[in-house]
């Protein structure tokens, strides 16, 4: 008896002690060495998106996938294991992406995802590299001119992001319609099925680069700060993706990919924090 008691002591010590480890739960914490677990493994896991022009959008003349955040993984890569090609990339959108990083699926997540205090509940956040804020796409000969327009009308925006509220606290009226991804979000409105679309304006310019018959209207609505997102408790990986962004915005790597995507200087004063921002994308 004396026996059996003791093994039940430690099998309980033994599971209370994984649980303030963060080694139960499913996988949503992360020891802190995630950083040389991705050294041994030889590669890194990036969630990355597939259907967002100008950062994140698979070529269909080529099939790879191109834009500013795969540079910028691709660039990661190449400093923390020496070769850009131990970069592997995995397909996530604004429904998938916190999922799996928590389900251990991928390392970290550039996505252009805002950093927004309900979201620093579920993972942690790197150092802010990229300002954007939402607004909204119609077509050229639309009469919607600000987001007050919208009122009544039909706009578009992609699942698990938290565009449509954001609009609704903006303009309570407008009628918000969802999509799997901005894609589909894009296609409906090229089709007439709704009249606006709203998202961030960083990704809504890629669209207007793909089709000039629309246009970015009612200038900036919110602040959408984007940080790329770690497990929580990844705090040796984290240390080290803000050197790497801070490393990169120093020595002009940052500059010279932003120029190559947007067709313009970065901002002067790119924040390391995220100050008042928005819900999110």
């Amino acid at each position: 008896m004396r026996k059996w008691c003791t093994l039940l002591l430690i099998t309980a010590m033994a599971l209370f002690g994984a649980a303030c480890n963060g080694t139960g739960g499913g996988g949503k914490g992360a020891d802190d060495n995630s950083l040389e677990q991705i050294k041994q493994r030889g590669k890194l896991v990036a969630g990355v998106k597939y259907d967002t022009h100008l950062f994140g959008y698979k070529d269909p003349a080529d099939g790879q996938v191109k834009g500013f955040e795969i540079d910028l993984m691709k660039e990661l890569a190449k400093r923390m294991l020496g070769d850009e090609s131990k970069l592997e990339l995995k397909e996530v959108n604004s429904k998938t992406r916190i999922k799996l990083l928590n389900g251990g699926d991928i390392d970290l997540i550039c996505a252009t995802m805002t950093i927004s205090e309900k979201r620093k509940k579920e993972v942690d956040f790197s150092r802010v590299y990229f300002m954007a804020g939402q607004s909204l796409l119609v077509p050229n000969n639309s009469p919607i001119k600000t987001v007050h327009d919208t009122k009544g009308k039909k706009v578009a925006t992609a699942k698990g992001a938290t565009s449509g509220n954001n609009l609704k606290s903006v303009e309570p009226d407008a009628q918000i319609q969802l999509y799997e991804n901005y894609a589909d979000a894009f296609t409906a409105l090229r089709a007439g099925q709704v009249d606006a679309l709203t998202t961030d304006d960083s990704i809504l310019m890629g669209m207007q680069q793909q089709d000039p018959n629309f246009k970015l209207v009612g200038g900036q609505f919110t602040k959408e700060p984007y940080g790329i997102g770690l497990k929580k408790g990844a705090n040796e990986l984290r240390a080290y993706v803000d050197q790497f962004l801070d490393q990169i915005i120093a020595d002009g790597t940052y500059a010279n990919l932003y120029m190559k995507w947007f067709k313009q200087a970065p901002p002067q004063d790119l924040p390391r924090q995220a100050v008042q921002a928005s819900p999110g994308k």
